[in-house]
């Protein structure tokens, strides 16, 4: 399944089963075409039988299909029944049979694919409110399943047994505020006091099997989104360009998964953390993301690790901030990594430091990057894309840089820094096809001389390389506050100069 199919049919499902959209005090008809509304004007094209007896609409046989833009084919979700309820209050029920198969399917590149889902529930309703101007979708179910059926691939079924796969969730709520105007604005929350997951894959051809099970808890997530209306069979550029947005943060308190693998090799692994989340912001000025766990554990064993490993983290963090959109006009991006307290075990100490000779002590890396640029295409034009993989298409410009933080810990010594550059992008020779900076970095580490002793001590360094090590050193740094301290200023000019605390080293 392509990016852009599983984008697309991902967008349909959710709003199929969470009720990630809302409608109504109007009709059972009202509700349905606005559904459709919704769905063709994120590039959908939406069919269905209607069929209207009292105060019950029964849409049937429901296809939602789109094209994919990186291929010549087209993708889609089928569903074989809705009901569409009045309850005579200003409010409808939007009913979904307890059990009933999601089939995604989609034609590409020659080849034909599809999956089957099936989605069960304890048959509660979607509760739909409101007006046709501002309206709020509610559903809450006790226990939802989704397990994957049969799988095709150009006209082949997957064998029995290859791959099974079941997502449990327990206590689901959602609510979402729509409004409706030029622009659909939403407001969403939602909360699953689990999920599990179950998979487990056979080859056909040899003995290699494997499990995959884990499970998530309490799970909070809440969004703010628009989504432009009144386009024409739009792809996902001409949304952001129109205005599309997505503000989304997901938090849970803890998760554990385990992975195994049996057949002509063998692995086990086991994971834990105390929580984490997952945030998301994507619009015309750019996407960015923000990931975290809090205290991971994780144990490893197999036929290639030669004893088990157990390690541990109190947090790692990625962050990522970048523009997707076309500009002449300079853009922000920014980069942040965190790997704190990382610990291994002394089983693993003890091969590489027998006598101690080093401080055991957990390491730690954090790196936070911002900057400036200047995208040259728009990210999500498909157009786009092939011109730069034919190398037609320039990707950007480079023109900033700030070191807003750097820490690296380990075996005893630190290296802290901070730095500001310029980029000249119409010097592309003075550093070798790289624009030519301009700026300075402030340097702290404490501890190297130390560590070198103790290196040389277990006869991982010899003496001369130690001694190359202490010159290279002494040639960029000078002595700094307190014991076995080096601080550097490392200065770079545009016409290729290099200054180190104010001696020129290049």
């Amino acid at each position: 399944m392509t990016v852009s199919l599983a984008r697309g049919t991902g967008a349909a499902a959710v709003l199929i089963i969470s009720a990630q959209g809302a409608f109504a005090d109007v009709s059972a008809q009202d509700v349905w075409s606005d559904w459709k509304a919704y769905m063709t004007g994120t590039g959908y094209t939406v069919t269905g039988t209607e069929s209207q007896s009292g105060n019950v609409l029964t849409v049937s046989d429901i296809s939602m299909t789109m094209p994919l833009p990186d291929q010549d084919g087209t993708g889609g979700l089928t569903m074989p029944e809705i009901q569409f309820i009045e309850n005579g209050d200003g409010t409808v029920n939007v009913m979904l049979p307890k059990d009933f198969p999601m089939t995604f399917a989609g034609e590409g590149d020659g080849e034909k694919f599809s999956a089957e889902i099936l989605y069960s529930h304890d048959g509660s309703p979607m509760v739909v409110s409101g007006d046709t101007s501002a309206m709020t979708y509610d559903y809450a179910t006790g226990q939802a399943s989704l397990t994957l059926g049969k799988v095709m691939g150009d006209g082949e079924e997957m064998p029995e047994g290859a791959l099974k796969a079941s997502v449990m969730i327990s206590d689901f709520t959602a609510n979402t505020v729509m409004q409706i105007a030029d622009q659909r604005n939403y407001t969403q929350k939602s909360s699953m006091a689990e999920v599990s997951y179950d998979i487990a894959f056979q080859d056909p051809d040899s003995s290699d099997a494997g499990t995959i099970k884990g499970s998530i808890q309490n799970i909070t997530a809440t969004g703010v989104s628009s989504i432009p209306a009144g386009l024409d069979a739009p792809q996902i550029s001409d949304l952001i360009k129109a205005g599309m947005s997505v503000d989304a943060m997901v938090n849970y308190t803890a998760g554990n998964s385990a992975i195994s693998v049996t057949g002509s090799d063998s692995f086990d692994m086991q994971s834990s953390s105390a929580g984490g989340n997952f945030g998301v912001t994507m619009s015309k000025d750019g996407l960015s993301y923000d990931v975290g766990q809090q205290d991971i554990s994780v144990n490893v064993s197999g036929s290639e690790i030669p004893f088990p490993l157990a390690l541990s983290m109190a947090e790692t963090g990625f962050k990522l901030m970048m523009p997707v959109s076309q500009s002449d006009e300079e853009q922000d991006f920014g980069l942040g990594i965190t790997l704190r307290d990382f610990a291994v075990p002394e089983m693993l100490w003890g091969m590489v430091d027998p006598t101690g000779a080093l401080p055991h002590d957990p390491a730690t890396i954090v790196l936070d990057l911002a900057g400036k640029g200047k995208l040259l295409f728009d990210m999500f034009d498909p157009e786009a894309m092939k011109a730069m993989e034919r190398g037609t298409q320039k990707p950007g410009e480079f023109n900033a840089l700030s070191i807003k933080q750097l820490l690296v810990t380990a075996a005893g010594a630190k290296l802290t820094g901070t730095g500001d550059f310029t980029f000249n992008n119409e010097d592309l020779v003075t550093f070798d096809g790289m624009p030519a900076p301009d700026g300075t970095a402030n340097i702290e580490l404490v501890g190297a001389n130390g560590l070198i002793d103790n290196l040389i001590k277990m006869g991982l360094v010899s003496d001369s390389d130690a001694m190359g090590a202490r010159m290279m050193m002494g040639m960029f740094g000078v002595p700094g506050e307190g014991e076995d301290t080096l601080t550097s200023e490392i200065k770079v000019t545009e016409d290729g100069q290099i200054h180190a605390n104010g001696q020129r080293i290049k």
